[in-house]
């Protein structure tokens, strides 16, 4: 599984320049120019890192965050010529996970991209969560050195709730982001999936939001 990145920058002339040189480092780049679209796209595919712009048409940076906040924890690098303390603190206040300020050069943003990548883990060849090893690239799950008997999707939805950090998932998002937004189903197909997830587990770690969805319960390591 390739890294995806986001990134929201409404100057034509950086978006491309970005989107160029991370494609060349070997990322997989969905580029747009507001707020809007970006929302979209964050709701319905999976990204391991957003690069995102303050001054945007529509929503703008900070709101777009903490938008992005409310689904999961996915690393936010803030792109702007917005260089005051202000601005800088409102964003880390929104939970952004670093800020370059413009003009910049190109390699120190890369390095600061694969910094976040390997904070989060997105870089690793496995992902750990209490006794479950997700190995991504092999879409295989170990739980307690025992390989489980995951169907694609099964497996997917695991990841997603492992990415989420513990944070509750509706049904809605784990649909668009796991079948896509114009797959032709409901909430039951998620029940349905957590269903047989929850049998294949040897333990219960995914906890019930009544009304509201999913997420995996305990510490992370």
């Amino acid at each position: 599984m390739g890294i995806r990145i986001l990134l929201v920058e409404d100057d034509e002339h950086i978006g491309n320049t970005v989107k160029t040189f991370l494609s060349e480092a070997g990322y997989q780049v969905d580029a747009c120019i507001d707020g809007e679209e970006a929302y979209h796209k964050f709701l319905n595919q999976m990204y391991q890192l957003v690069v995102l712009d303050v001054m945007l048409p529509g929503m703008n940076g900070h709101e777009l965050l903490r938008e992005f906040r409310k689904l999961n924890h996915t690393p936010v690098l803030m792109l702007t010529a917005l260089s005051d303390d202000e601005n800088q603190i409102k964003a880390f206040d929104a939970e952004a996970d670093d800020y370059v300020t413009k003009p910049f050069k190109i390699q120190i943003l890369l390095r600061r991209v694969e910094a976040l990548l390997r904070r989060s883990g997105a870089l690793a060849k496995e992902i750990r969560y209490n006794k479950l090893t997700l190995l991504p690239e092999d879409f295989k799950a170990v739980y307690g050195g025992v390989e489980l008997p995951l169907t694609l999707k099964e497996f997917e939805i695991l990841l997603l709730l492992v990415q989420s950090r513990g944070r509750t998932l509706s049904h809605e998002v784990i649909l668009s982001r796991v079948w896509g937004y114009d797959f032709d189903g409901d909430g039951s197909t998620v029940h349905t999936h957590i269903k047989n997830l929850r049998a294949k587990l040897p333990e219960n770690i995914i906890q019930t939001a009544r009304g509201v969805g999913y997420r995996l319960v305990g510490e992370t390591l």
